[in-house]
């Protein structure tokens, strides 16, 4: 079966491909559109616009850091209740059945050809991208390093969040500890914490894994607390702080 239509465009969207810094910046739940194939899941509105289907802000932090660094951005279009670009397949979150407090009911109903038809054109097209966008720069003789951008709630399953910003590596810290370093003082506009509020052991690190670690390339996974970047003029403020932190630490890391 197919999943998605000619009209409504491939997985992954690639910005500024021939940018000069070797940061590539990936988003893979910047958009909570879903394939028309899907209708919504079996969901209503305020759960298609809520955290579980995106990242809200994500990707415009994610575009005002490329645009501030001259970097490449890569990020998924769809939803992540279609695929969760940032698991593999045979993981329960790449499709979940369940989301924090919604169950979701077209996901419970697949069938293994439209699971095989999610993967088939959502996952390996976007991981594919990314591959191929490494090996590019690569060949090309440059080191590619990789920013994966995220967003998160304020509060979780009842519980608030204090912290405002998490910098996330698994086996290969070295980038995070140059940034956990920077944001280490009296005045940091943010409560910046390693591995919060997921970490390795929650299997968020799956991209920073696949093709960073693997590559031997130096990587981090940035969450922001999301009613940190409720508007445009927010999330450029949050991406100039973030700016702030990877500038120092790669030229310390070269």
């Amino acid at each position: 079966m197919r999943l998605l239509t000619e009209a409504e465009g491939p997985a992954v969207a690639i910005e500024n491909a021939e940018a000069k810094a070797d940061v590539i910046i990936v988003c893979e739940h910047a958009s909570r559109r879903l394939p028309a194939a899907l209708g919504t899941l079996g969901l209503d509105s305020p759960a298609l616009e809520s955290h579980i289907a995106w990242d809200p802000g994500a990707l415009d932090v994610a575009r005002f850091m490329a645009d501030g660094l001259d970097a490449t951005l890569i990020h998924q279009r769809f939803s992540r209740l279609a695929y969760d670009c940032n698991r593999p397949p045979q993981a329960e979150g790449a499709m979940p059945v369940a989301s924090e407090i919604y169950d979701i009911p077209g996901n419970r109903a697949m069938s293994s050809e439209e699971r095989q038809a999610r993967i088939e054109e959502i996952y390996i097209p976007f991981t594919s991208g990314l591959r191929d966008l490494i090996a590019e720069r690569r060949e090309a003789g440059r080191t590619p390093v990789l920013v994966t951008m995220h967003s998160f709630t304020p509060v979780y399953f009842g519980r608030t969040r204090t912290v405002e910003i998490g910098i996330l590596h698994d086996s290969d810290s070295r980038l995070a500890d140059r940034m956990l370093m920077a944001a280490d003082r009296p005045d940091s506009a943010y409560i910046v914490r390693r591995n919060e509020p997921y970490g390795p052991a929650d299997g968020v690190t799956h991209t920073l894994i696949q093709h960073g670690v693997k590559n031997g390339l130096a990587n981090v996974m940035i969450e922001v607390r999301n009613d940190l970047i409720r508007t445009e003029s927010a999330a450029r403020v949050v991406a100039g702080f973030l700016m702030g932190l990877l500038a120092p630490s790669l030229a310390d890391l070269r």
